[in-house]
């Protein structure tokens, strides 16, 4: 009951402390802020992007597997992966044959960097892919406009072609492509489908490609080191499916039994891991920056907490001679820094928020921020004006209330 008394009293004295010192307060408050907002903003702007890259891989799929002879992150020895034996037909095929729980398993060759013509408009730096009918199963491409690839079309060597949205966009601006010609690398294929829109992943573009039959491919560019895609139904069996896979591959490949793969099996987490990394770095300096301009504001709440214990020493001193107690006295101080400081975090998060937002208005930068980030905010801005008000808080209580009377 008496502690309840005393938090009461004790913030009844603060807000009126804070009120007559305003600019005092607001010098103290803007500190705060600062911090808070630096770390809010950035946070938001980290999340944000976390959410966009989270959405953008489950574009991709999350049932699927890419075998190749290189991993998605190459880190080390890069040597060891350039040397290894190309996958083969046979081997993409025997995989079909012998895995029990594949869905789906499509060749995938690419060429980056082509240019797509028609008349006088171009669009270069296309992705140029080769491949069979099941990578719209893999990789979860839709086709509202015409149709996709076939396997028929891959063993006529058909020169036809499926545009990516953006190339289609771009080609054949305010109509549709269906059934138009385009020239690539001087040869003319006909447009038989338009992929719906996928976004970016990692700043690249999704939409910017183009696929064509696998054979035809092989026929136009010659033999090219490609890699081999596997899908599954089920996204809790992928952990099963890539066992599989691994086993089937190094019997396929003659590895002997102790040796290490000589090929990779590539997921989409991978990508997610290192984005991770890359962020957690992020984190540290917005957490280290956010930290250190908070540590100046706390710094900054002690010393005028300082000077306002010492301007109120006789006011203390006449509290303490008409029976208050020190744990008062402790508990006025304690609540007029964290007020502040709480104030503060308060402003600076609306700030920070603001910040994150403009950024994402005016970039390319996504931003949000999850609630319980901007409640965790106030309260730590809270926390750190209760730690940097201890040593005021407890220098007021420890004054001698005879010589607290005496102070003028």
């Amino acid at each position: 009951m008496s502690l309840r008394v005393d938090l009461l009293e004790g913030g009844r004295i603060a807000l009126r402390t804070l009120g007559v010192n305003r600019l005092r307060t607001l010098l103290t408050l803007t500190a705060v802020g600062i911090g808070v907002a630096t770390l809010l903003a950035i946070v938001g702007i980290i999340q944000g992007l976390n959410g966009a890259f989270a959405r953008q891989l489950a574009s991709l799929g999350t049932a699927s597997l890419n075998i190749s002879r290189r991993p998605y992150v190459m880190t080390g020895d890069w040597w060891r992966y350039r040397n290894r034996k190309q996958l083969t037909i046979a081997q993409m095929q025997g995989l079909l044959q012998q895995s029990q729980l594949a869905t789906a398993v499509v060749p995938e060759v690419n060429e980056d960097g082509r240019e797509l013509t028609v008349g006088d408009e171009s669009v270069s730096g296309v992705d140029l892919i080769g491949t069979l009918a099941d990578f719209q199963k893999v990789w979860g491409y839709e086709v509202p406009v015409g149709r996709f690839l076939t396997d028929a079309d891959s063993d006529a060597e058909r020169q036809v072609a499926v545009l990516g949205s953006e190339v289609a966009e771009r080609l054949f601006p305010g109509r549709s492509a269906l059934g138009e010609s385009v020239r690539l690398d001087n040869r003319p294929y006909r447009v038989i489908g338009v992929l719906g829109k996928k976004g970016q992943i990692l700043g690249q573009s999704m939409d910017l490609l183009v696929l064509i039959p696998f054979k035809t491919f092989l026929a136009v560019y010659g033999k090219r080191d490609f890699q081999i895609d596997v899908a599954v139904d089920d996204a809790d069996q992928l952990d099963k499916l890539e066992d599989e896979v691994v086993g089937i591959m190094r019997r396929l490949r003659s590895v002997p039994p102790g040796s290490a793969d000589d090929f990779s099996v590539n997921r989409t987490e991978q990508l997610a891991d290192t984005y991770r990394q890359l962020t957690s770095a992020l984190y540290g300096v917005a957490v280290g920056v956010g930290l250190i301009t908070l540590l100046v504001g706390g710094i900054g709440i002690m010393n005028i907490m300082l000077v306002s214990v010492r301007e109120r020493t006789r006011e203390i001193g006449i509290r303490r001679a008409l029976g208050a107690r020190r744990r008062t006295i402790v508990v006025q101080f304690l609540f007029e820094a964290s007020l502040i400081s709480a104030v503060g975090g308060a402003i600076g998060t609306a700030l920070g928020l603001g910040v994150a937002k403009v950024v994402s208005l005016v970039t390319s930068l996504a931003a949000a921020v999850q609630p319980l980030t901007v409640l965790g905010g106030i309260l730590f801005a809270a926390t750190v004006g209760l730690i940097f008000g201890i040593w005021p808080a407890a220098r007021a209580a420890r004054l001698d209330p005879v010589e607290a009377l005496r102070y003028e």
